[in-house]
């Protein structure tokens, strides 16, 4: 039987699927302040979220999926402090922008809103040690 390798992973990459590939890497450099840190040449850029997660932006027209208009995804981020992103955010213009709210059952105080082209975005911070 082969064994699986045993190497540390490199990197962790979840792609999304855009029309608008330069307003997408704009929203996620400029406002997220995720940098790119690999260029795939109009095909995908791959922005830093923090040490080993990654986001990767996707040109539809080049990619191995294609845009769609359902989005069953969410991308989320968690940060030590919710009410300055929340503050931040809401100085940004973007769509769908929710309240803060608390989900005490899994411990977390976070607020939503969508990104240039609806995949939705959660900010979140812990509420209780191990949540």
């Amino acid at each position: 039987m082969t064994q699986r390798p045993d190497a540390p992973n490199q990197l962790a990459i979840t792609f999304l699927y855009y029309k608008d590939l330069a307003r997408a890497e704009a929203f996620y450099r400029d406002v997220m302040g995720f940098p790119c840190v690999i260029d795939q040449q109009g095909l995908a850029k791959i922005m830093r979220v923090c040490e080993g997660a990654h986001i990767g932006l996707v040109d539809e027209a080049h990619g191995m999926h294609k845009w769609a208009e359902t989005r069953p995804v969410q991308f989320c981020v968690r940060v030590p402090d919710v009410d300055a992103w929340y503050a931040y955010i809401e100085t940004q213009g973007v769509e769908n922008l929710s309240e803060m709210f608390v989900n005490d059952a899994i411990g977390i105080r976070a607020f939503v809103f969508d990104d240039p082209e609806g995949y939705q975005v959660e900010i979140q911070t812990a509420t209780r040690e191990g949540a």
